[in-house]
């Protein structure tokens, strides 16, 4: 396969890439527009994020089974049509009910692109160029997060919420031209048997748990029922486990876990993106509906963050091939924490440089934690698992996010609703009490975002020595030699 043809294949997996990480960048940042124009709950609105992240979290390892069983390409076409359709109706939106049902259409085609995109480019691409086309595609995540709050910010000042989802049309039209030209023809595939049984459970698991946790910030939920929902999620979550356990082909290959730097660090990366989306959540909020900025100004002060993080990403990941990735993870999910903190003090009317620097530092050790535990995780499985393992990395990914928003929503509603009993009983009112509410919630809610960052800096710390590149070439040319 020559340059060009290899070229225009990255390009097309890049570009379904680009295309979803900015609409997730530009629907977070909308929220706050999205909850006004419908005139729903704070908790209702989190649905939007949530109800995406979890159709895309559960079936992550389901359209990977299914693009081994019947294509790549298919598969991956398929998740350009639906994601641009559903786009398409999320724009047209009447009601959050419909807007929420759409991002579900959404995210069932994301879910597809997103887990056959590397299998494409694993599958196609020269193994001598292999590497630089999978960080070609970590690039395309990253400018994706760096032009969705902005573009997002932009086009909501202009044109309202709705047209941060009908930029996706053209993109999307585009992008089926180029998959169908580009990307190599499926090769004949075994048609093993589905894993309808294990997909049901991983689903079902993950919905039980989040429902209760996206009820309780404003809904009055009782205790019960919440612990019944939560405590059957865990129930299902382990059941699914022991299932896929016995199962000839499983959908979770549950045995990788024995592998002590896989699971140690599959966990710390669960922890870091739930840290970091309980940070993405509240944000705008603070931005929009406390500070009264713009969309688009709100975007400006969000775009540090990713920035960042797609500048320190490329050297933590080089000092990664050298050293022991285990120090370097777990220092940037102990930044990351720091920058968490610091955001916990951000007051009503805290300074623009205070906001940058804060997003700056964690975007820093966000940037440190991502690729050397990314390089573990694949570097410390066997080949032959190694799709398994991106699908099972990126599985745990949506699931922190997922649980990032839905912990994010629940603390902050109920910690503001505490605060504004207390604070009325005192004789606050108005506006003062509004605000001095927010920002006792804001306070809280950022510092458990910096405690469960810490709580992944420990799961990172446990993952053991974690083999250099230059270690594992050493070894095989010792076995070679004997």
């Amino acid at each position: 396969m020559n340059n060009r043809k290899t070229s225009a294949i990255i390009f097309s997996v890049g570009l379904g890439t680009f295309m979803s990480s900015l609409d997730s960048g530009a629907v977070n940042l909308a929220m706050p527009l999205i909850r006004d124009g419908f005139g729903v709950t704070m908790s209702m609105v989190e649905w939007i994020v949530t109800a995406y992240l979890l159709v895309v979290s559960s079936l992550l390892l389901t359209f990977g089974r299914i693009a081994d069983m019947y294509g790549h390409k298919k598969v991956y076409q398929t998740g350009f049509i639906l994601f641009t359709a559903g786009s398409l109706l999320c724009g047209l939106s009447v009601n959050i009910g419909m807007l929420i049902g759409s991002r579900c259409l959404q995210a069932l085609g994301a879910g597809m692109l997103f887990s056959t995109g590397p299998a494409i480019i694993t599958n196609t691409v020269p193994p001598e160029r292999r590497g630089k086309a999978l960080s070609i595609t970590a690039i395309a995540v990253a400018l994706g997060l760096c032009a969705g709050p902005v573009i997002g910010g932009t086009l909501t000042t202009l044109a309202g919420w709705q047209s941060i989802f009908f930029i996706n049309l053209p993109v999307g039209v585009v992008g089926m031209l180029l998959v169908r030209r580009n990307i190599p023809r499926d090769e004949k595939h075994t048609q093993a048997r589905f894993d309808i049984a294990g997909s049901a459970l991983v689903f079902a698991a993950l919905l039980l748990i989040l429902l209760p946790l996206s009820l309780s910030g404003d809904y009055d939920l009782p205790v019960g029922w919440f612990a019944g929902l939560l405590g059957g999620g865990l129930a299902v979550a382990v059941l699914f486990v022991l299932f896929e356990a016995r199962r000839k082909n499983p959908m979770l290959n549950v045995r990788l876990f024995r592998n002590r730097v896989f699971s140690a660090s599959g966990i710390a990366a669960l922890f870091v993106y739930m840290a970091q989306f309980i940070m993405v959540f509240l944000a705008p909020f603070y931005l929009q509906t406390l500070r009264g900025f713009s969309a688009l100004t709100s975007g400006l002060l969000y775009l540090p963050m990713p920035l960042a993080t797609m500048a320190i990403a490329p050297v933590s990941g080089a000092i990664s091939d050298k050293h022991d990735s285990r120090y370097i993870s777990s220092l940037g999910a102990l930044v990351m924490a720091g920058g968490l903190f610091m955001m916990s003090f951000l007051a009503a009317d805290a300074s623009l440089v205070y906001i940058i620097v804060s997003m700056i530092v964690a975007g820093i050790g966000f940037g440190m934690f991502q690729t050397p535990n990314n390089s573990a995780i694949m570097g410390n499985v066997p080949p032959e698992n190694r799709g398994t393992a991106s699908g099972t990395l990126a599985t745990m990914r949506n699931i922190g996010m997922a649980l990032g928003v839905a912990v994010s929503g629940a603390l902050f509603s109920f910690i503001q609703a505490g605060a504004k009993a207390s604070l009325s009983a005192q004789g606050m009112t108005g506006s003062a009490l509004d605000t001095a509410a927010f920002i006792q919630g804001m306070h809280i809610t950022f510092l458990a975002a910096a405690v469960v960052a810490l709580v992944a800096m420990a799961a990172s710390l446990t993952k053991g020595h974690v083999k250099t590149q230059a270690e594992i070439n050493r070894e095989k040319a010792a076995e070679a030699a004997e």
